[in-house]
C-alpha cells in the first residue's frame, strides 16, 4: 500500500505537517522532511540512551493515534475493503470520526 501511494501522491502532506511513523517506514523521511521514525538498531551497531528515549517517547506519541485506529475499524471502514461508492468514502468517514469524537466527549465529563 505504502509503495502504490508513494509513487502516486509523492507529497500528499503540507510540509508544516508532523508526520509520525513506524519503524517500516524508513524511507518516508526522504520524501518528507517533517517526519518521525523510530531508530534501528543492528547487530553492529546497538541504540544508545538517547535514541532509546527518543524511540520511546515517539512510541508514546503513536499509541494515541492507533489506539484511535483501532476504535475506527471496529466501524469496519478502516479493516476491510470498502465496497460502496468511493465519494461517499470521505462522508461515512467523517461521520464515523464525529461519533467517536462525540463518544470521548461524553466520555470525558
Amino acid at each position: 500500500m505504502y509503495s502504490s501511494s508513494k509513487k502516486a501522491e509523492p507529497n500528499c502532506q503540507p510540509p508544516h505537517v508532523l508526520l509520525l511513523a513506524d519503524a517500516g517506514y524508513q524511507g518516508v523521511t526522504k520524501i518528507h522532511p517533517n517526519s518521525q521514525v523510530p531508530f534501528k538498531k543492528t547487530k553492529l551497531h546497538p541504540l544508545d540512551k538517547e535514541q532509546k528515549t527518543s524511540n520511546r517517547t515517539l512510541s508514546r506519541k503513536r499509541m494515541v493515534i492507533e489506539y484511535i485506529f483501532r476504535k475506527l475499524k471496529v466501524f469496519r471502514i478502516l479493516s476491510e475493503r470498502y465496497r460502496n461508492r468511493r465519494k461517499r468514502f470521505g462522508l461515512r468517514f467523517s461521520l464515523i470520526a464525529a461519533v467517536y469524537n462525540m463518544e470521548l466527549t461524553i466520555a470525558g465529563r
